[in-house]
Formats: structure tokens, sequence, C-alpha cells
């Protein structure tokens, strides 16, 4: 049996962004667990062209449809904007269809209130794209788990709530491997 490959999409381009952070720390607790191949997936690498806009160089959505579908699973790193995801998440998002079909996320959000909406935004969006989302959902706040908002601490308790999302992620992204079959 082969190894579950899954994508950790960081939901953010802006400048001075802290998805990365939040990725990394999400990336180290799973790559802990040893259960799966995790990497980092930064939809600014990418460089996607808004959907519909006369496109010239393809690259990009070229090589975002191959990672995406090489994953067997993903998860969203979502920062509230707004109350919702990010412009550069759902045109990300929507570049592709099948590439997401039949695959299992977990959300870790973050925001004034720990990223709540922008999550129950993105729940929607992924249930139009057959990805199962799990139950279990760590929710950062800016004002407890990020010092001056910008640097990340998070409370002992938010480990444990990554790692409770990733026991259901990754027994769900296995039992959805037969499906894309």
């Amino acid at each position: 049996m082969s190894r579950l490959n899954i994508g950790i999409v960081l939901g953010s381009t802006r400048e001075g962004r802290v998805s990365p952070q939040v990725g990394e720390w999400v990336k180290k607790i799973a790559e802990d667990r040893g259960d799966a191949d995790y990497s980092v997936l930064d939809i600014a690498d990418y460089k996607l062209p808004f959907l519909g806009e006369a496109e010239g160089d393809t690259s990009g959505v070229t090589a975002w449809s191959e990672d995406v579908a090489s994953k067997d699973g993903f998860i969203f790193i979502v920062q509230e904007y707004n109350h919702s995801i990010t412009g550069s998440l759902k045109n990300a998002l929507d570049h592709l269809r099948s590439e997401w079909n039949n695959k299992a996320a977990g959300i870790v959000s973050y925001g004034s209130v720990g990223g709540a909406r922008a999550a129950e935004h993105l729940r929607g969006i992924l249930g139009e794209l057959l990805i199962a989302d799990v139950r279990v959902h760590p929710a950062l706040s800016l004002f407890t788990d990020f010092e001056n908002g910008t640097t990340l601490r998070p409370a002992d308790v938010q480990e444990k709530s990554v790692s409770d999302m990733l026991d259901q992620l990754v027994s769900w992204s296995e039992a959805m491997k037969p499906i894309r079959k």
C-alpha cells in the first residue's frame, strides 16, 4: 500500500501574510506522526491568473493542476478576510475541478474569531468540488495564538486539535482512495 500524499494549501498571497508560519507548524506536527507524506502548496508560487482573464503563460495553471491531482487529501490554511476566504484561494479552487474530486480535507483557520466564518464559507465550496471535509477544525485566534498578530505562538491546546484533525484526515483520505480508482 502506498503512502498518502497530503498537500498543505496556503490560502493567502498577501504581502506580510502569516500563512507560511501556520503551514510549517502544521507540517511539523503532521510529519512527526509518520503516517503520510506532507508538502506545502503555496498558491503564491503558481502565479495563477484570475479565472476568465485572457491567459498568456499557463505554466502556473498546469503546475497547479498536476500538484493538486497528485494529492490524496489536503489541509487548507485559511485566513479570514472580510468574513470569508481570500480571493486568491477562491481563484485557485475555481481553476480546477476533477483534480479536487473525491478527496478529503482538513481546515486550519485563523483570524479575529479564529477564522470560523472563512472556514464555513470554504466548507460549502469544498462540498461543490466533491471534497469531504473533516469535522475537527483547529481555529487560531490572532489575539491569543499570535504575538502582535504576526508571530505564531499557538496555545498548547492547538497542537492537540491539529493532531485530532489529522487523525480524521488520514482515515478519510485512505478510505476515499478506492473511489478515485
